[in-house]
């Protein structure tokens, strides 16, 4: 089955892509996305915490070494086009003028803006395109070399045209993943060191910010670049208004709090339920000086979960692994731990329409047939709902449920411990690199400790913690999966048996099940957006009936603290925070009055 079946014989070239053909929401010639201001005025700074904890060990963020700085990706390098973030995949051209399919999909021409230049002022050149695709894919992170496995060729046609060839039955987001690929200057990295980050020194971008100051491993401010050729197109209007904008790095979120509340710095992140909702209690919070939110409702979460390492013998039966997930009790630690802010997850695909969430449709059940005694008979019979307890703290009805499942999978009762056959116990290690997990952890420890189950907790340092996960040297470890609405190759990373021992790979689970790559395949290939709703739907089926994780929870949007000097659009991104349309109305922070004065006299 091939991907394109769905689109023209031969597309004509266009100002966007969308995933399955539909028509973009956005026409050619646009003005701008509906989720900016037009006519925010430029200027000012903002300063925000670094979205990872600890420092930065170079700038770039495109390899799996150490630690890079993410915001490089959009401010100082610019992609050949731009996702819009009211739309679940489109991409509109930024650097790219047009973007134009081959017969069949076999292909994606891009066509550069003439106009486009890099911050050196050299033209960007054909050349530079397929310089960037080829350096990110041999020395770059693994996930660009598994997204993009299906392009078989990237030819040069002439200084403004590129061509990627794609092999047949490729995925269907593949010629938007690769209209997202940021363009890097080739005559700027003859002498850098790509594959180990490059360092601290500021290469030369293609989009609206350059590299500023940079205090190795801290901090690091970009500068608005005024004279980037860009910056008047439709998709960077009323985008990039802040002159300087500074990522302030911590090594811990207590400390990035204190900081931002003493007026360090703008914006944070939180990732704690309890800070979120007591950390910043006091006057600055009542009179409006200090805000907390939720951005980005419609945004897709992340997949946050207890993960389960495969390969260790103690985990190989289900029923082991159902009867611990059964003793983690998420209802009494959002009421006792997180203030009942968070949502629990039952999905890999949370807060979105790929979520399982009722009982196979015919159609999904002709993918699933073929796999039936390699799946749970659930899978076609019950809809997956997560463990639930009273919220007590008491869970007695929950340990004698886990008791039985663990003695069907053979275990037995030695003194205070469940051992197997071989009188081995019953017990896993928990490895854990961040700060404030342990507490979390502690109830469930508590909970499996009372039938017989020893937990134990390994904290270790961020360098340890990234070289054990690389080793796969681990019991268990808690993870998230990033969402999308449309996904495609990205999802083989976190599920594919090819991935399972890849260093580079997040298949942290180690999984190497057929009947997920059987699926996989299907949902990367889905020839319309119902064929991929229904793979997607199958395949968080046999993940959840599985077990090959314990599902934890999410917030109901980004949780963010910032002090109150900064415009926002009147209608704000869907799918994102959308900090990059914000812009400066006051040097010092505003009560909520003032703000609200400011407003009404706004011209």
């Amino acid at each position: 089955m091939l991907g394109a079946a769905a689109l023209p014989a031969l597309a004509a070239p266009s100002h966007a892509l969308t995933v399955y053909g539909q028509a973009p929401r956005y026409p050619a010639h646009f003005s701008h996305f509906d989720y900016v201001n037009a006519d925010a005025p430029k200027g000012g700074s903002l300063r925000r915490s670094a979205l990872n904890l600890g420092q930065f060990d170079h700038i770039l963020p495109y390899i799996d070494k150490g630690t890079g700085v993410s915001e490089v990706d959009g401010w100082l390098y610019a992609p050949l086009a731009v996702r819009s973030q009211d739309e679940p995949y489109t991409v509109y051209g930024l650097i790219a003028r047009t973007l134009e399919r081959g017969p069949e999909d076999a292909w994606l021409r891009v066509e550069l803006d003439p106009r486009a230049t890099f911050a050196d002022g050299r033209p960007v050149r054909a050349e530079d395109v397929r310089f960037s695709f080829e350096v990110l894919t041999r020395q770059g992170s693994l996930t660009y070399r598994t997204q993009f496995a299906d392009v078989t060729q990237v030819t040069v046609e002439d200084a403004h045209h590129v061509r990627f060839d794609f092999a047949p039955g490729h995925g269907r987001t593949l010629p938007l993943d690769v209209a997202s690929l940021p363009v890097l200057p080739e005559h700027d990295w003859q002498q850098r060191d790509f594959a180990n980050g490059a360092g601290f020194g500021a290469p030369v971008g293609s989009g609206p910010y350059r590299i500023g100051k940079v205090d190795n491993g801290r901090s690091i401010t970009f500068e608005r670049d005024a004279q980037w050729w860009a910056k008047d197109l439709p998709v960077n209007r009323g985008r990039y208004n802040f002159d300087q904008l500074r990522v302030e790095y911590f090594s811990d979120t207590e400390v990035a709090r204190q900081v931002l509340k003493g007026g360090g710095y703008d914006y944070n992140r939180e990732f704690s339920a309890t800070a979120y909702t007591v950390g910043y209690q006091g006057a600055q919070l009542d009179d409006g000086r200090l805000q907390r939110a939720h951005l980005g409702p419609g945004k897709p979460q992340v997949a946050q979960g207890f993960l389960f390492n495969l390969s260790k013998p103690v985990f190989q039966d289900r029923r082991t692994r159902q009867a611990l997930a059964l003793l983690w009790d998420f209802e009494w630690s959002n009421r006792q731990m997180m203030r009942q802010l968070y949502i629990r997850q039952q999905s890999v695909f949370s807060n979105t329409p790929l979520a399982a969430r009722a009982l196979p449709d015919a159609a999904e059940r002709q993918l699933l047939e073929p796999l039936r005694g390699h799946v749970p008979d659930e899978v076609f019979e019950r809809v997956f709902v997560a463990p639930v307890s009273d919220g007590s703290g008491l869970v007695r009805p929950q340990q004698l449920q886990a008791l039985a499942l663990l003695q069907s999978a053979g275990w037995r009762v030695e003194g205070d411990h469940l051992v197997d056959a071989r009188g081995e116990p019953l017990r896993f290690t928990f490895l854990n690199g961040q700060a404030g997990l342990e507490r979390m952890l502690l109830p469930w420890k508590r909970n499996l400790a009372q039938i017989g189950v020893t937990l134990e907790i390994r904290n270790v340092d961020p360098a340890q913690y990234v070289n054990r996960l690389m080793a796969r040297d681990y019991d268990m470890v808690v993870s998230g999966y990033p969402v999308s609405l449309s996904p495609g190759a990205d999802l083989l990373n976190y599920f594919g048996s090819a991935a399972a021992t890849d260093p580079g790979s997040n298949n942290l689970m180690v999984l190497r099940d057929p009947a997920v790559d059987r699926l996989l395949q299907g949902l990367v290939r889905a020839s319309s957006e119902a064929d991929m709703l229904r793979h997607a739907h199958a395949l968080d089926r046999v993940l959840q009936w599985n077990y090959y994780w314990i599902p934890n929870y999410y917030p109901p949007g980004s949780s963010t603290v910032w002090w109150n000097r900064f415009g926002q659009p009147e209608h704000p991104a869907l799918y994102d925070e959308g900090l990059d349309a914000w812009w400066e109305v006051s040097r010092t922070p505003l009560t909520n009055a003032q703000m609200a004065e400011r407003r009404e006299n706004r011209p």
